[in-house]
C-alpha cells in the first residue's frame, strides 16, 4: 500500500486544501461587498434565475445520461467477460461527472454573483472592479483546479488499497473512469451552454443592432438577458467543465506513462516516483498559481489591465518551472543520475514556452493590430461575401503556426525524454527508450497545465466583466461607470480568446498523451510491448476505416452543433421580432419585454439540440470496435489483434483532424469577431457604415464557430481517448 509520505505524496492534498481555503478567502471578500441599487440588482436577479434554471435542467440530463452509461459499463463487463470494466469504473464515471459538473455550477455561481458586484465597484473606481472581477474568476479557477487534482489523488489511493496486492495497473486502469466521467459531462457542458449563448447572441444581436437599430445591452431588447446569461452557461460553466476534465484526464494519462516507466525500470516500490512524480508537480503548479493569481493587482487607475494579467502569468510560470527544479531534486534518485533534473526542467520549459508561444499566436490572428483582423476590416469595404470569404480564408490559415508550435513542442519533448531514457539511465532496448520518449511529453504537458488555475481565473474574468458592463448599461448608470465596464470587457474579451488557444494547446498535447495511455493499457492486457501494440499501420484496410470514421466524426459533429444554434438562433429572432410587432411600448420606453420566454427558447433550444452530437463521441469508438471484432472474429479470426490498432487510428486521426478543426473555428471566429470591433473603432466608415454591416455578418458567422464547435471539439478530442481508455478490454480478443 503506497504512504502518503512516499514521494511527496502529501503534498497533493495539502495544495489542494490551501487551494480551497485561498478560494474561501475570496469568496468572502467578494461577497461582503456591495450590490448595487434596486434596478442592478432587479437585472442581477434576472441573469442569476435564468443562468440557475438552465443549469438545473441541463445537470439533470447529464445525470440520467451518466446513470445509464454507468450501468452500461457494468453490463459491458459482465456480457464481454471483461474484468477490468466493473463497479470501480462505473463509480469513477459518476464521480468524475459529478465534480466536473459541480466545477461548472462553481463558475458560474460565482461568475452570476461576481458581475453585480463589479458593475457596483466600477461606480467608484477601475481598480476596485477590476479587483472584484477578477478574484471573482479566481475564485472558480482555484476550485476547479483543486477539485481535479483531489479527485484524482483519492480515487486513486483508495483504488490502490482495495487492489489487496494486485498491480498497481488495475488500480489506474480504474481511476481512467473519472477521467472518462470528467470528458462526457464536460462536452455536454460546453456544447449546451455553446448552443444557448450563441442562439440568444445571434438573437439580441441581428433583430436589436441591425433591424432595431438599438445599442448592445439596451434594455429594450427582449434577448438581453439571455445573452447575458449565455456568457455564464457558456464561457464559465462550460469552460470550467472543460478545464476540470483536462487535468484530470491529462493527470491519469501522464500516470499511465508513469506506470510504462516503473515497469521498464524494474518494478520496485522505489520506482513508483515515475507515476507519483506528474501528480505531484501538479500540486506544486497549483501552489503557483495561486501565488501568481495573489500577485494580481492595479497599481492605480492608470495601469494597464493587460500588464497586469501578462505579469501574474509569468509568475506563475516561473515559479512552476522552480518548483520542478525543486522537486526533481527531492523526488528522483540524482545519486545515480545526477543531471536528471536538468533534463525535467528542459521538458517543463518546453510546456510553459508552448504555452506563451500559443497565447501570441492566438493574439496575432486575433488582436486588431495585426495583419489578419485587418484583412478581414478592409474585405468588409466590398459587402458580407467578401468579408466571409477573407474569413474563411484566415481562419484555413490560422492552424499553420499553432500546429508547428505544437510539433515542435511534441517532438522537442519526445527527443528530450528519449535522451533520458538512452543517455541518463543507459537503457539500449528501443521498447524502453520509446517509453522514456512518451513519458517526456506527459512532462511536458503538465508543465503547461500548472497554470491551469490561472487561466481559468482569466477566462471567468471575461464573461463577469461582459456582464457587468451590461448591468450599468442596462441600469443607466453614468457614462464614466460604462467607460470603466468597458475597459474591463475589453480586457476580458482578449482574455476569452487566449484561453481558448491555451485549451486547443492542452488539447493537442494531451490528446498524445492520452492515446499513448490508451496503448500502454492495451499492453498491459496482451502482454506486448508498448512499441508493438503503437504500431498502427494504414495500410492495413480496417485500420484505414479507422482512421476515416474518426476524421469524419469531428466534420458531422461540428455540423451538428453549428446547425443547432442556427435553429435555435432562427426561435430566438422570430420570438424577438414578435414582442417588438405585438409590444409596440417597448421601443417607446413605457413596457418591459418578456424576457423570460426569450430565456426559455434558449434553455430548450441548447437542451434538446446537445444529447445527439454529445453521444456521438461515446457511440462511434465503441461501435466500431465492437463490430470491428465481430467482423474479424467471424471471417479473420488469425487477424483480431488488429481490432485495437483500428480502434487506436479511429481516436488519432480523430484528434489529428479535431486539432485543425478547433484551431480553423476558434481563431477564425475570433479574427470575424475583432474585425467588426476595428471598424467599430473609426476605421474603413466606423459604426453605421456598409463595411461595418457586412462585418456584422461575419461576426455571425463566427459565433457559432468560437463559442459553440470550436471549445466542443477540444472536449471531443479528449473524450475520444478516455471513452477508449475505458473500453480498450473490449476490442482484446
Amino acid at each position: 500500500m503506497i504512504s502518503l509520505f512516499d514521494n511527496m505524496l502529501y503534498m497533493v492534498p495539502l495544495s489542494g486544501l490551501v487551494a480551497l481555503a485561498f478560494g474561501y478567502l475570496f469568496y468572502r471578500d467578494i461577497f461582503s461587498r456591495g450590490t448595487g441599487n434596486d434596478e442592478m440588482r432587479s437585472i442581477y436577479e434576472a441573469i442569476k434565475d435564468g443562468a440557475m434554471a438552465y443549469l438545473t435542467r441541463q445537470y439533470k440530463t447529464i445525470g440520467i445520461i451518466s446513470v445509464i452509461v454507468a450501468v452500461l459499463i457494468i453490463l459491458a463487463g459482465d456480457v464481454f467477460g471483461v474484468d477490468r470494466l466493473g463497479w470501480e469504473v462505473a463509480l469513477a464515471f459518476l464521480i468524475g461527472a459529478g465534480f466536473s459538473a459541480l466545477s461548472g455550477f462553481i463558475g458560474m455561481y460565482v461568475a452570476v454573483n461576481s458581475n453585480i458586484r463589479t458593475a457596483d465597484a466600477a461606480r467608484s473606481s477601475l481598480k476596485e472592479a477590476f479587483h472584484v472581477s477578477f478574484r471573482g474568476g479566481a475564485i472558480s479557477g482555484i476550485a476547479v483546479a483543486a477539485l481535479s487534482l483531489l479527485g484524482v489523488f483519492t480515487l486513486f489511493m483508495v483504488f490502490e488499497a482495495l487492489a489487496e496486492g494486485a498491480t498497481i495497473a488495475i488500480a489506474l486502469e480504474h481511476v481512467v473512469g473519472y477521467a472518462f466521467g470528467a470528458s462526457m459531462a464536460a462536452l455536454f457542458a460546453q456544447l449546451g451552454g455553446g448552443i444557448y449563448t450563441k442562439a440568444a447572441d445571434v438573437g439580441a444581436d441581428l433583430v436589436g443592432k441591425v433591424e432595431a437599430g438599438i445599442p448592445e445591452d439596451d434594455p429594450r431588447n427582449p434577448a438581453v438577458i439571455a445573452d447575458l446569461v449565455g456568457d455564464n452557461v457558456g464561457d464559465c460553466a462550460g469552460r470550467g467543465a472543460d478545464l476540470f476534465e483536462s487535468t484530470a484526464a491529462e493527470i491519469i494519462g501522464a500516470m499511465i506513462i508513469g506506470y510504462a516507466v516503473f515497469k521498464v525500470m524494474g518494478s520496485t516500490p522505489d520506482e513508483l516516483v515515475w507515476i507519483m512524480f506528474p501528480l505531484v508537480f501538479l500540486a506544486f503548479g497549483l501552489i503557483s498559481s495561486l501565488i501568481g493569481i495573489w500577485t494580481v493587482t492595479m497599481k492605480d487607475e492608470e495601469s494597464s489591465l493587460y500588464s497586469t494579467l501578462n505579469r501574474g502569468y509569468m509568475v506563475t510560470a516561473v515559479l512552476s518551472l522552480i518548483s520542478l527544479v525543486f522537486i526533481s531534486h527531492m523526488m528522483l534518485d540524482l545519486t545515480a543520475y545526477p543531471d536528471l533534473w536538468i533534463y525535467f526542467l528542459l521538458l517543463g520549459i518546453i510546456g510553459v514556452v508552448l504555452g506563451i508561444v500559443i497565447v501570441y499566436i492566438t493574439q496575432y490572428y486575433t488582436a486588431g493590430s495585426y495583419r489578419p483582423v485587418r484583412d478581414i476590416a478592409e474585405a468588409s469595404e466590398t459587402g458580407p461575401a467578401t468579408n466571409v470569404i477573407s474569413g474563411i480564408s484566415i481562419g484555413l490559415e490560422t492552424t499553420v503556426l499553432p500546429v508547428l508550435a505544437i510539433s515542435l513542442a511534441l517532438g522537442g519533448s519526445f527527443g528530450v525524454g528519449w535522451f533520458i531514457g538512452a543517455d541518463v539511465i543507459g537503457l539500449t532496448a528501443a521498447t524502453d527508450l520509446f517509453v522514456f520518449g512518451l513519458y517526456g511529453t506527459a512532462i511536458a504537458t503538465i508543465a503547461m497545465l500548472c497554470s491551469s488555475a490561472f487561466i481559468l481565473a482569466e477566462d471567468t474574468f471575461g464573461p463577469i466583466t461582459d456582464n457587468a458592463g451590461g448591468i450599468v448599461e442596462m441600469s443607466n448608470l453614468d457614462s464614466d461607470v460604462r467607460i470603466r465596464t468597458d475597459k474591463l470587457d475589453s480586457a476580458g474579451n482578449t482574455t476569452k480568446a487566449l484561453t481558448k488557444g491555451y485549451a486547443m494547446a492542452t488539447a493537442g498535447l494531451a490528446a498524445f498523451l492520452l492515446f499513448a495511455a490508451y496503448f500502454e493499457i492495451v499492453a498491459d492486457v496482451t502482454g506486448q510491448s508498448l512499441l508493438a501494440t503503437f504500431d498502427v499501420s494504414l495500410g492495413n484496410p480496417m485500420i484505414f476505416i479507422g482512421g476515416l470514421i474518426g476524421g469524419m466524426l469531428v466534420f458531422i459533429f461540428s455540423a451538428l452543433a453549428i446547425r443547432a444554434v442556427g435553429v435555435a438562433a432562427f426561435d430566438m429572432i422570430n420570438e424577438v421580432r414578435r414582442q417588438f410587432r405585438e409590444y409596440p411600448g417597448i421601443m417607446e420606453g413605457t413596457e418591459k419585454p418578456r424576457y423570460d420566454e426569450c430565456v426559455d427558447i434558449a434553455t430548450k433550444g441548447a437542451l434538446k439540440a446537445m444529447v445527439v452530437p454529445g453521444l456521438l463521441p461515446i457511440l462511434f469508438p465503441v461501435t466500431f470496435g465492437l463490430i470491428c471484432v465481430f467482423i474479424l472474429q467471424t471471417f479473420a479470426p488469425e487477424y483480431t489483434h488488429i481490432a485495437p490498432q483500428a480502434v487506436g487510428a479511429l481516436i488519432i486521426v480523430g484528434t489529428m483532424v479535431g486539432i485543425l478543426m478547433a484551431n480553423f473555428f476558434n481563431n477564425g471566429g475570433g479574427a470575424w469577431d475583432n474585425a467588426k470591433k476595428y471598424i467599430e473603432e473609426g476605421k474603413h466608415g466606423g459604426k453605421g457604415s456598409p463595411a461595418h454591416a457586412a462585418a456584422g455578418v461575419g461576426d455571425t458567422v463566427g459565433d457559432p464557430f468560437k463559442d459553440t464547435a470550436g471549445p466542443s471539439i477540444h472536449v471531443l478530442v479528449k473524450l475520444l481517448s478516455t471513452v477508449t481508455l475505458v473500453t480498450a478490454g473490449l476490442y482484446i480478443v
